[in-house]
């Protein structure tokens, strides 16, 4: 592995550890999974924002501009998640960030021994089916489970799944797409 992969390695490693341990010493548990859904939610802005992240990683702009711009932009996340953020930016490192927010994940979940459930449906979950799909989860993944509920009605019906990379797709929608797909066959 060249050693610039291995520099970048080491610095995802040291801004997760530092977030982590930030958001473990403020409250434990629950502020870790708070701010991985802050994380998670900013990776998928960053990923539809090219001209964000070159904003963030323009090397015209002095490093102190970049990280202010970062502190400006992110001022309603919390507190270590903005630190690490305008580090980042002021180190030119914003790019390595969907590697950050993926390790950050697993290091939560690996920490706390949990799995963070994200579950999409076009109504909010009742609480029998609340207990049905943590229940299940549980069994799965032999961890405790967190629950992240997200209302979408363009799914139209049915459920989205997603944990630790893997995504079950039981929507409505994504039926009646194989169907049409199959049909024009």
């Amino acid at each position: 592995m060249p050693a610039n992969r291995l520099v970048e390695k080491e610095k995802v490693a040291i801004y997760v550890n530092t977030l982590f341990q930030a958001a473990s010493d403020e409250g434990g548990r629950e502020k870790a999974v708070e701010i991985r859904d802050q994380v998670d939610a900013l990776a998928g802005i960053m990923r539809g924002n090219s001209d964000l992240v070159e904003t963030l990683n323009d090397s015209t702009l002095a490093p102190d501009q970049r990280a202010q711009i970062a502190r400006n932009v992110f001022t309603s996340c919390e507190p270590a998640l903005v630190d690490v953020l305008a580090v980042m930016a002021e180190r030119g490192d914003i790019k390595l960030f969907n590697r950050v927010a993926t390790a950050y994940e697993r290091t939560v979940s690996e920490k706390f021994n949990v799995t963070i459930v994200d579950v999409t449906t076009v109504v909010e979950l009742d609480d029998h089916l609340r207990e049905v799909i943590t229940n299940k989860a549980a069994k799965d993944f032999g961890t405790d489970i967190v629950l992240r509920e997200h209302i979408d009605k363009s799914i139209l019906g049915g459920v989205l799944l997603s944990a630790n990379g893997s995504r079950l797709n039981a929507s409505v929608r994504w039926q009646l797409e194989s169907a049409r797909i199959e049909l024009k066959k």
